[in-house]
């Protein structure tokens, strides 16, 4: 990356206040960020680093108003967050693609490759599976028999994809990510739990982005669905027939147990915890570390806490917890006090 401030501020159609000319080569955090480096601020708490920041020059709202000197340029821009994505995309953009089959890789007869498709070394790709143009499969990836792998998408290092599992297209799937393992399904025989078969399959939709070290099971029978757009982080686990909806965003360490349905749009913090056999309304954001037991039927409902509450109700329950130890004592000595007047 090498452009000028005024270059940068063209491409986001963004207005320049300071020096124009001068050079931008990467990016860094506006509370260390050097000199040309381009920085953004979205989060009013970070506003104080603007005064201090080395950045060459800062990404910031156009209404924004310095409270004092600013060293680097500013490029104001309708929404800074946005036109930093933009930026990095542009710049991803920029790196080589891997292309081709490495003689180290293993792809089975009966495989089907499109066009501009990269294979890397140790990757395994079994027969039937179909491959679509422009797919990347890196390092020690294994491919399953008769998985489809929709155009544009990227498996990076070490991901598993179970047989038949279907991946639409421009999708992610980062390191160690395993795609199609058996559902938790056993049956109690006495002292013995038999296994039951997991015959369905995993199918991820279109512009889905997969965290690193996620498990997401096939189903008992059927599939387990991840529909288009949701974005799931590291290490999430997503149980058999379990259904995501369109754009929900999960955090890190989220749990969904068997066959329970998430609406579209949904956001979940990180550590939430969902039983099985639920459903979770649309537009429903439920705070890190809640434990959901029950179906949650109302629309973009906000829940917190163990079990999942109404987060201000949660917020004024913390309040009294916080006071238990000294309410707790107070009615121990309001009880005292009791027992000596019926003396």
């Amino acid at each position: 990356m090498e452009y000028t401030v005024q270059m940068v501020a063209d491409y986001l159609q963004g207005e320049v206040e300071g020096d124009g000319s001068r050079v931008l080569k990467g990016f860094g955090k506006i509370e260390e960020a050097k000199e040309g480096e381009l920085t953004f601020l979205s989060n009013p708490a970070y506003t104080r680093y603007i005064y201090t920041t080395g950045a060459t020059a800062v990404l910031v709202n156009r209404d924004f108003v310095p409270e004092h000197p600013v060293n680097a340029a500013l490029i104001r821009v309708d929404n800074p967050y946005e036109a930093l994505a933009r930026l990095l995309h542009l710049v991803e953009g920029e790196k080589s693609v891997p292309a081709g089959i490495h003689s180290l890789a293993f792809v089975e007869e009966g495989a089907t490759l499109g066009k501009d498709v990269y294979i890397g070394p140790y990757a395994v790709v079994e027969k039937r599976t179909v491959l679509g143009d422009g797919v990347r499969i890196y390092p020690h990836v294994f491919i399953g028999e008769g998985v489809r792998i929709g155009e544009g998408t990227v498996i990076y290092p070490g991901v598993k994809i179970y047989h038949d599992c279907v991946i639409g297209k421009n999708c992610i799937i980062h390191a160690g990510s395993v795609i199609g393992a058996d559902g938790f399904g056993f049956a109690p025989t006495g002292e013995e739990y038999e296994k039951i078969p997991q015959i369905g399959i995993v199918e991820m939709e279109d512009n889905v982005e997969v965290g690193a070290n996620v498990t997401i099971d096939r189903a008992t029978i059927g599939r387990t669905l991840i529909k288009k757009g949701v974005k799931i982080d590291n290490l999430i686990m997503i149980g058999h027939n379990v259904e995501v909806g369109e754009r929900t965003v999960m955090a890190a360490q989220t749990g969904i147990a068997g066959s329970t349905k998430i609406g579209k749009d949904c956001m979940f913090g990180g550590q939430v915890g969902i039983s099985g056999h639920l459903r979770v309304a649309d537009g429903v954001k439920i705070a890190a570390k809640t434990g959901v037991p029950g179906n949650i039927k109302q629309e973009n409902e906000i829940l917190e806490g163990i079990p999942a509450m109404p987060i201000r109700t949660f917020q004024r329950s913390v309040v009294y917890f916080r006071k238990f130890p000294e309410l707790v004592k107070r009615i121990d000595e309001l009880e005292k006090k009791i027992a000596e007047l019926e003396k």
